[in-house]
């Protein structure tokens, strides 16, 4: 099981998501605790980097980094358009 730690900037984002995106986005918070690796690599170029996106709900992105000597996945971006 890994930690979830939220960015500051990742927290603001949130709070400004719609109610829409709340439930995809509580289920994203559980594949990240328990599957962190799941997500695509935030660049393409670099597959094996620890930096990932993962997709919640029908427009979400997330970014975030997988920690995995502290156990820790990352959020550091949340993006709903």
């Amino acid at each position: 099981m890994y930690k979830l730690v939220i960015d500051p900037i990742a927290e603001e984002q949130i709070a400004a998501l719609p109610e829409e995106a709340l439930r995809p986005l509580a289920e994203l918070f559980t594949l990240l605790e328990t599957t962190p690796w799941s997500g695509e690599p935030y660049n393409r170029a670099k597959p094996r980097s620890n930096m990932l996106t993962h997709t919640f709900g029908e427009r979400g992105l997330a970014t975030y980094i997988v920690l995995d000597e502290q156990r820790e996945s990352y959020l550091v971006r949340i993006e709903w358009p």
